[in-house]
């Protein structure tokens, strides 16, 4: 069972054919989605949300019997706390409920941070092994379930979702560094920048890209609501009789 061990025969590479082909997937199920929107607004996609929550909570499960058999499970950097992993929690929470403060509190995150994460992945472990499934598949459907919650079922994440999510994150903030500090970590990168290359690396030294990160999250959050409005005015969501204005409440 190489593909759930430790050892690793080929190291991950960004913008391989592994990673291109996962980029192609990731396209074509987001260009799915939105073709089928207007069928896929319907009660008995129900089952497939709560299955595809199920999924999620498994694989993750699964992530943490890997750290833990392979004898790399520790609190420094095994913790459920990363914001991708708290886009998963509240995925999986909107998948089972789809209470609208989940959906709120995910968009931006899955829409930015997961896709960032995506295009430019902090990955070890390449096709066919555990770790490259499990971080792909998680990211991919945090995103995907952005998307459908948006096109397919009508949800809108208004600016009053963008301050939600702002003071829902600045509140993390403490705790997150609290976690570093106690236990060694880098959650959220707050320490230092992935060794990896990434979008981090123009964002200028530290602790100068913390800052920037949040002004840079609340500039794109703010034209991706602004591009969404547009949207919503423009006709898109007519098949749903959504009210732009009750959505804003």
């Amino acid at each position: 069972m190489e593909w759930f061990s430790r050892s690793q025969s080929v190291q991950f590479n960004m913008f391989s054919v592994n990673h291109i082909a996962v980029l192609s997937i990731f396209v074509l199920v987001a260009a799915a989605i939105f073709l089928n929107r207007k069928k896929l607004n319907n009660q008995k996609w129900r089952r497939f949300e709560i299955r595809a929550a199920l999924s999620l909570i498994l694989v993750e499960g699964l992530n943490q019997v890997w750290m833990y058999l392979n004898g790399v499970w520790s609190f420094d950097r095994s913790l459920p706390l990363e914001l991708c992993n708290i886009a998963l929690i509240l995925c999986i929470f909107l998948l089972i409920t789809r209470r609208r403060i989940f959906y709120e509190l995910m968009f931006f995150i899955a829409v930015l941070g997961a896709t960032q994460a995506i295009i430019t992945p902090a990955l070890t472990y390449d096709f066919p092994h555990f770790r490259y499934f499990r971080f792909f598949y998680e990211h991919l459907m945090v995103v995907w379930a952005a998307l459908y919650f948006t096109w397919a079922k009508g949800y809108y994440p208004s600016f009053r979702s963008l301050w939600k999510l702002l003071i829902f994150i600045n509140l993390l903030v403490p705790v997150i560094f609290f976690v570093n500090n106690q236990a060694g970590g880098n959650y959220w990168f707050l320490r230092h920048k992935p060794k990896s290359p990434s979008l981090f690396d123009l964002l200028g030294p530290y602790p100068w890209y913390i800052f920037t990160l949040e002004c840079l999250l609340i500039a794109l959050s703010s034209i991706t609501w602004f591009v969404l409005r547009k949207w919503v005015k423009n006709g898109e969501y007519s098949h749903l009789n959504i009210s732009l204005t009750k959505q804003e409440d």
